[in-house]
């Protein structure tokens, strides 16, 4: 919710866009952390670190709702950041031990389905909120939602052995991934193209506001394009990922959103040609994400959640670097104030197809 409604938590809060992207920042660079604790999935069983993940967010919610001022909010970011990048990996692992490589792609893109829905419906809802009751009103919601999260995952979530053969001490899952060429090639690729992504995700709120003048409303159905983007990204890929392959499919993902990326630099002054790039840009890169899921997950099964961990963690760091890059380009626009945030993109998506051509290996030791 944060990035269609930018500029209301900055106006809440009395910030900047430079403190609110050096508070965004710090929140991606959570990321950092987030492995050493997510490493809990392989010692105590995928249940334990979905927990754990959701108890996070509950406590990073809750204190903007009990005392909303910006450090408040920025704790908020950097505790359920902490708390999502522990959750998905865990539950990106359970799927992974319990379905077979050629058939995994499309029950991970279904459990993101849940970002897109999240746009779909939360973050109208969330606008709503916003407009009624001011910019603090979504957390004590959040808040709730999560309590409710965590005790049906409690009660519904069957118990899982740990899968860890190598005792107590997480350090030897952390250097096989260390150890692995592969593994840093495809931790390397993840951050090329989320930086990628950042690089418009960040200011897209801010430029719709300015050069088109969009409201509170109008971003929020603006978020809801942007959601159900998301949501076709996330059903194609489920749809082709396993047919075409991964690596492929990756391909063909980073290759769209370049196009989409230039393309809403080429016809991004026009309303209707803004949305409808902006649009085509998050759908396709919601689709090469998505697709590098199962990639991911098969690199290294014997520290698969490590690797899903880290993979998340770099991800996050990617949006830190990016969150640090996309007001400087955006500076440097002028009239078209969109361009050099959309050539970033290209030219981070195209390291990404660099780093890829090394990962063909993995789908060969497959077949």
């Amino acid at each position: 919710m944060v990035y269609p409604f930018l500029p209301y938590f900055m106006r809440g809060l009395g910030v900047d866009l430079g403190q609110m992207s050096a508070a965004l920042s710090l929140r991606a660079a959570a990321g950092a952390f987030s492995p050493f604790l997510a490493v809990i999935a392989d010692l105590r069983g995928r249940k334990a670190g979905m927990l754990l993940g959701t108890v996070f967010f509950i406590v990073g919610v809750t204190l903007v709702a009990v005392h909303p001022v910006f450090w408040a909010f920025v704790a908020a970011l950097f505790l359920a950041t902490i708390g999502y990048l522990v959750f998905i990996p865990s539950m990106q692992a359970y799927l992974g031990d319990r379905v077979p490589y050629e058939k995994r792609g499309l029950p991970l893109a279904l459990t993101e389905l849940s970002w897109s829905l999240s746009f779909i419906i939360g973050v109208p809802l969330t606008g709503l909120l916003i407009a009624k009751f001011g910019w603090t009103s979504p957390f004590p919601w959040l808040a709730g939602l999560g309590l409710l999260a965590l005790i049906l995952l409690s009660r519904l979530l069957p118990a899982d052995p740990p899968p860890a053969k190598h005792g107590a001490n997480p350090w030897s899952s952390f250097r096989t991934v260390l150890a692995s060429p592969l593994a840093l090639i495809g931790l390397a690729m993840g951050v090329a193209f989320t930086i990628a992504n950042e690089s418009v995700n960040l200011v897209f709120g801010v430029w719709m506001e300015s050069s088109f003048g969009f409201k509170l409303t109008a971003l929020g159905l603006v978020a809801v394009a942007i959601g159900l983007a998301e949501f076709c990204g996330e059903l194609l890929a489920g749809g082709v990922v396993d047919r075409l392959g991964k690596v492929r499919a990756v391909a063909l993902g980073l290759l769209a959103n370049c196009v989409a990326a230039l393309a809403l630099a080429a016809f991004g002054t026009g309303l209707v040609g803004a949305v409808a790039c902006l649009v085509l840009f998050y759908l396709t890169f919601e689709f090469t994400i998505v697709s590098s899921l199962p990639l991911m997950s098969e690199i290294l099964p014997s520290a698969r959640a490590t690797l899903l961990a880290a993979n998340m963690a770099l991800i996050s760091l990617g949006r830190a670097a990016g969150a640090w890059f996309a007001p400087r380009f955006f500076e440097l626009g002028a009239s078209q104030i969109i361009l050099f945030n959309a050539l970033a993109a290209v030219g981070f998506n195209l390291l990404a197809l660099l780093a890829l051509s090394f990962l063909r290996k993995v789908e060969k030791r497959e077949t």
